[in-house]
């Protein structure tokens, strides 16, 4: 039973807690773009709050490197900035001078992250680079930031894609800013890449995991009120079988209770 209709944004936040344990380490940062930072930044951050409340009371909330499990119930607007005055009176465990304070990323003390970018493959490569060809783009985008980071070092990375259209879901990204599995694991192993890599891509119409010895993305659910002949006209490389995928669950009562009175009472991260 739920308490009324769950939005999307609450239905990512409750499947994604799933997939986090007592006493991992997950980081985010404040992407750019009202869409990029709610799938790259908000969601996640309810999720990961959700996963503390109910069943990870020692999972470790790394917000931008630099703020340990802030509380968000005093936000009165997303920050635009990873140093806004705003985010940095955000009341918090602690807070770094130094990114990314006691952890350290080469020895691979951050248990997961989160991405986004303008086109992901079925193979899982990102790219927030170009759009076109590197040397004369269409599109000249943000750059890489830390993805080579969070597709190697981090233990596994979620990555967030708010639209879901041919042009973005891709058969070949344009530019490799994350690398994900070409060629499955031996692939990666063959690119010096022994750890990390992506584990889920969560779009605004469906759920994608990953065969990593194959090194193919695959339909885990569809998103409530999406068809399967609208999934396929969107994405761009073949989805095989899916007549029978599975729906996205809707989050628990106990679930939405908790977003919307205790994690973000005011709608600040996740509008209702």
């Amino acid at each position: 039973m739920t308490m009324c209709s769950a939005s999307l944004y609450e239905r990512l936040a409750a499947v994604l807690s799933d997939e986090f344990k007592n006493g991992e380490v997950g980081f985010t940062g404040l992407l750019t773009g009202s869409a990029a930072a709610l799938f790259g930044t908000a969601i996640p951050l309810v999720a990961m709050q959700l996963a503390k409340l109910r069943h990870a009371p020692n999972l470790t909330i790394l917000l931008a490197g630099c703020y340990h499990n802030p509380d968000f119930r005093e936000l009165d607007c997303l920050p635009d900035s990873e140093h806004s005055a705003q985010l940095r009176d955000l009341p918090c465990e602690a807070q770094m001078l130094g990114y990314p304070g006691p952890w350290a990323l080469k020895r691979g003390d951050v248990s997961f992250g989160f991405s986004s970018g303008v086109q992901v493959d079925q193979t899982g490569n990102i790219n927030s680079v170009c759009v076109g060809p590197y040397e004369r783009p269409k599109v000249r985008l943000v750059g890489p930031i830390l993805q080579p980071e969070h597709m190697s070092m981090f233990g596994r990375e979620f990555i967030m894609m708010p639209t879901h259209e041919q042009r973005n879901i891709v058969g070949q990204v344009d530019f490799v800013s994350g690398v994900g599995y070409p060629g499955g694991l031996e692939g990666r192993r063959k690119l010096g890449l022994r750890r990390g890599g992506p584990e889920l891509i969560v779009t605004s119409k469906c759920i994608f995991e990953f065969d990593k010895v194959l090194g193919r993305a695959r339909l885990r659910s569809i998103h409530p009120g999406i068809t399967a002949s609208e999934l396929r006209a969107a994405t761009a490389f073949d989805l095989g079988d899916i007549g029978e995928a599975p729906v996205t669950r809707d989050p628990v009562e106990e679930e939405l209770h908790l977003i919307r009175q205790v994690i973000d009472p005011q709608g600040i991260l996740l509008p209702h």
